[in-house]
């Protein structure tokens, strides 16, 4: 868990320093605040590019520095630092203890997912977000998968430089390449397809928030080197890579209608996603011996006050949860918690 976390400089925050609780921590304050950029530094101090996937350079505070920094204490005394310097806006840089370690190595400090307002479109929308929101749940239960979406990506990105040379690339090189996109791809696939079954299988008890069932569909995880080299042709022509797990999509069924998420409500497919996230937060802590910290933004103007008490009980005492809202009372139900009033981009306590 945080027990400290300052941002300087980034997004709207010149210097805001919070000591978060154990369990919730909640912060409201009007619309442009600030209070999404809080969570957004946490969720920073995870692989990847953040809960809004904005770049780097735009979360530098305007007439700051030009860079921004995000530093974390963690419960085990663990310092964690991220951030971005003026002359290289669009490069993070990561420090745990002084040390500067790539970002996959955040993985194996916290787990760390997130829920917010864009996301409730999440069954409705490209499965490129299914994806990414697969891949979180999958790195929180297995942080090597970081590690290999780093491997994969970089062996596809040459993969497709060289067959978009004019001239026919060398056979060898490009073999070796296909190799390494297979070999990393195999282990995304099956890390996904682990997760994707334990999910099944986790499912929250009562009505409140409904079991789901996962499926991973798009790629069946069949020789990928094979596939690879008999799609060159098919791919060069495409100018991307057409067949591999890059092209998965997850697919999300309520298990006790056996209705499609894409076809239920908004306050279903809502309550469908709690549901995923509440199980994936036991699998974690029987898993890794720890809870992922949650994110929660807006999440309680969503809910209907009954779901909303509902979802406060289930999280008490499940880890560190951070929530925002525009009014306090939206959250009368929580009971015991660290409260911040976050205004113009500083939070005070509450």
């Amino acid at each position: 868990m945080l027990t400290r976390l300052s941002l300087t400089d980034f997004r709207n925050h010149r210097d805001t320093l919070i000591e978060p609780a154990s369990g919730f921590n909640i912060l409201t304050g009007p619309n442009g605040a600030g209070k999404t950029n809080i969570l957004e530094a946490v969720s920073l101090l995870a692989p990847g590019r953040g809960l809004r996937r904005a770049p780097l350079r735009q979360m530098a505070r305007e007439k700051g520095a030009g860079g921004f920094a995000i530093s974390a204490r963690l419960t085990d005394g663990t310092n964690i630092g991220v951030g971005t310097r003026a002359s290289t806006p669009d490069r993070r840089e990561v420090r745990i203890n002084e040390t500067t370690v790539p970002a996959a190595s955040l993985a194996e400090r916290l787990a760390i997912l997130w829920l917010t307002p864009a996301m409730d479109r999440l069954f409705l929308e490209g499965a490129s977000g299914r994806r990414q929101f697969l891949d979180r749940l999958t790195l929180a239960l297995e942080p090597g998968h970081a590690a290999q979406a780093t491997r994969y990506e970089k062996a596809m990105r040459e993969r497709n430089r060289l067959l978009a040379e004019e001239l026919r690339p060398d056979p060898a090189w490009l073999e070796g390449v296909e190799a390494a996109m297979a070999e990393a791809g195999h282990a995304l696939h099956d890390a996904r397809m682990r997760t994707v079954a334990a999910l099944s299988d986790a499912a929250p008890d009562g009505d409140d928030f409904p079991a789901a069932t996962l499926e991973l569909e798009g790629y069946d995880g069949a020789d990928l080197g094979a596939a690879l080299a008999a799609s060159r042709q098919r791919d060069a022509a495409a100018g991307r890579t057409l067949v591999g797990p890059h092209r998965s999509d997850l697919q999300v069924t309520y298990a006790a209608k056996g209705q499609a998420a894409a076809l239920c409500s908004t306050g279903e497919q809502k309550a469908l996603l709690l549901g995923i996230i509440l199980a994936h937060g036991e699998l974690v802590a029987q898993r890794r011996d720890m809870a992922p910290i949650l994110l929660l933004d807006e999440v309680a103007a969503h809910l209907d006050p009954d779901r909303r008490a509902a979802l406060f009980v289930r999280l008490r005492g499940r880890g560190q949860v951070f929530m925002t809202g525009t009014e306090p009372g939206l959250f009368d139900a929580a009971g015991d918690a660290a409260r911040w009033r976050v205004e113009n981009g500083e939070a005070v306590s509450a």
